[in-house]
């Protein structure tokens, strides 16, 4: 090879851009630990709400479809209002943190209301406030402290630690039904409590100003005037783009197909007849699953593009559906596993990766909003999706009800097909500067 010997200085190779050299961003880690205590909090709650409200209040599954939806998407335009107020003065972690400590006192909520419905309907319209105040400006927050090519993988290792706390959840709600002897009072205080240590950890341990994470370019012209900030958008600004109203189409319309984890436990616990004391453990499986794929998958949609991964990870829902409609009669621990291991894989392919889908498409002054419009739209179509599936399950019966939703699944995985652009979230890479010829007399051959 050639060895320049100008005495001119040679600037260093950059750092591999795949992944192997680099940190988490302190960050990602920090909000991290915050969604892993925040869901210890929230799972406990998540995982007994079902079979209290259904076996122990005795709601309809009519009432449980409009309820579950209300959980999911009936406050959702408040993530529009937290995604604004987030871009506003980039106040992420302030808003971020108001969303946190309104979900932690909605804890309080459940124990005041006992057993009435209006009460609890109450509760869970103030969590799911707190959740869509909070959800935006946290994934604005990953994302401006992330590298563009490796938003896959910090969200993977967030979600990871956030479906940590989602495993610890409802194993805490488990042994304390366990030894309280059913006492959900246990539960919820337990669950306020969680949620408070939650709060104290994101305002001691998560930065008040991100960094933003540098973009690959060419170096700036000396002399040239500073290239123009980055205009702050509002949440609907983000309509403009093309790229982005096609994703924001294609996760409405497969959220809209998508009936809920609480329909498909109650769905499990029918078929299999399984002891409602073992109910609360079966989000464990989903959560196991999630944790161990949610950072491979995520680096996998860094290489390969994120959209093939995203329609995949509704291609395992699909199957989930099958399988709890399949006629065999098999062992029902395969049967769970299958189910459960399905679940877990539609969220490690899909939930991060959404995000990491659109977010290099909208501008950096408005990304909590656009997140926020997105996230709205998803919420919204599975609210619907889950009033749905309730009003065809007490018409015509479960069975009925899970095939048209099958049904309505697969017609919305062609729809996204067709939808999602190309790979919209694949940054562009800096131009390589041509190397420069040197001069012969300045140059000596080395020996390899």
């Amino acid at each position: 090879m050639y060895l320049a010997t100008t005495g001119r200085r040679v600037a260093p190779a950059p750092p591999p851009m795949g992944g192997a050299g680099r940190r988490v961003p302190a960050a990602v880690l920090a909000l991290g630990t915050v969604s892993l205590v925040t869901d210890v909090s929230s799972e406990m709650v998540s995982a007994v709400l079902p079979l209290y409200l259904v076996l122990g209040l005795g709601l309809s599954p009519l009432q449980f479809g409009f309820l579950d939806g209300l959980m999911g998407g009936g406050t959702a335009v408040v993530r529009l209002l937290g995604g604004h107020l987030a871009d506003r003065g980039h106040r992420y972690k302030h808003v971020a943190g108001i969303g946190y400590a309104v979900s932690a006192c909605s804890r309080l909520g459940l124990l005041l209301a006992g057993g009435a419905t209006g009460g609890i309907a109450a509760a869970l319209a103030a969590d799911r406030i707190g959740k869509g105040i909070r959800t935006a400006p946290r994934d604005a927050l990953i994302t401006l402290n992330s590298p563009p090519d490796e938003l896959g993988r910090s969200f993977g290792v967030h979600r990871a630690m956030d479906t940590t706390g989602a495993l610890l959840g409802p194993l805490a709600a488990f042994a304390l039904l366990w030894a309280t002897a059913g006492a959900y009072d246990a539960v919820f205080f337990a669950s306020f409590c969680a949620g408070l240590l939650g709060v104290l950890l994101l305002v001691l341990y998560v930065p008040g100003q991100h960094r933003p994470a540098p973009t690959p370019g060419p170096a700036p012209t000396p002399g040239a005037a500073p290239a123009p900030a980055p205009a702050r958008g509002k949440a609907f600004g983000a309509l403009r783009d093309p790229s982005f109203r096609r994703i924001l189409w294609a996760a409405a319309l497969l959220g809209a197909a998508t009936i809920g984890d609480a329909f498909v436990y109650l769905l499990l616990q029918r078929r299999l007849g399984l002891d409602t004391g073992w109910f609360p453990l079966l989000p464990l499986g989903a959560a196991a699953g999630y944790l161990l794929l949610a950072v491979p998958v995520g680096r996998i949609a860094d290489r390969i593009g994120r959209r093939l991964p995203f329609l995949y990870g509704h291609l395992a829902l699909l199957g989930a559906y099958l399988v709890l409609l399949s006629p065999a009669d098999g062992p029902a621990p395969v049967l769970l596993a299958a189910v459960l291991a399905l679940l877990g894989v539609f969220y490690a392919a899909t939930d991060g990766v959404l995000m990491a889908l659109a977010a290099p498409v909208l501008p950096a002054g408005g990304r909590a909003g656009g997140l926020a419009l997105l996230q709205t739209g998803q919420a919204l179509a599975r609210m619907l999706a889950a009033a749905g599936f309730g009003a065809a399950w007490t018409v015509w019966g479960p069975r009925p009800a899970l095939w048209a939703a099958t049904a309505m699944l697969l017609a919305a995985l062609a729809g996204g097909w067709a939808l999602l652009p190309r790979d919209p979230a694949a940054p562009a890479a800096a131009p390589e500067p041509e190397p420069e010829p040197e001069p012969s007399s300045t140059s000596e051959r080395s020996t390899p």
